[in-house]
């Protein structure tokens, strides 16, 4: 499973930047004019509230999760969900937990 996890990141951070890199290239980082075409219709809107409240849960899981399962470098996780997205963090940490939990029940890691 967590080979997945890490394909699932890899993925998670190639796809969205494959979308955003021809905007940015074509209009730079014009903060105003994504803010912009973010909010162009109710349908882009929902979609970006739906990321955004996906991302404080998840920031909130990695928190507390983290904390109980003592998960290693779980700020990768985050860096990853503020830098990408949920796209990225999500999988990431349920790499890092995958991997945690593996040693703490075999003691060994591929």
């Amino acid at each position: 499973m967590a080979r997945t996890y890490l394909l699932l990141t890899i993925l998670g951070i190639v796809l969205p930047y494959g979308a955003l890199l021809p905007w940015v290239l074509e209009h730079g980082l014009n903060m105003t004019l994504l803010i912009k075409s973010i909010t162009t219709n109710s349908i882009s809107l929902m979609a970006w509230l739906d990321v955004i409240v996906a991302a404080v849960a998840l920031l909130v899981f990695i928190s507390v999760d983290g904390k109980q399962h003592q998960v290693k470098h779980r700020y990768l996780a985050v860096i990853g969900t503020f830098s990408v997205g949920v796209s990225c963090g999500l999988p990431l940490y349920l790499y890092l937990r995958t991997r945690t939990l593996y040693k703490k029940n075999n003691n060994n890691w591929g």
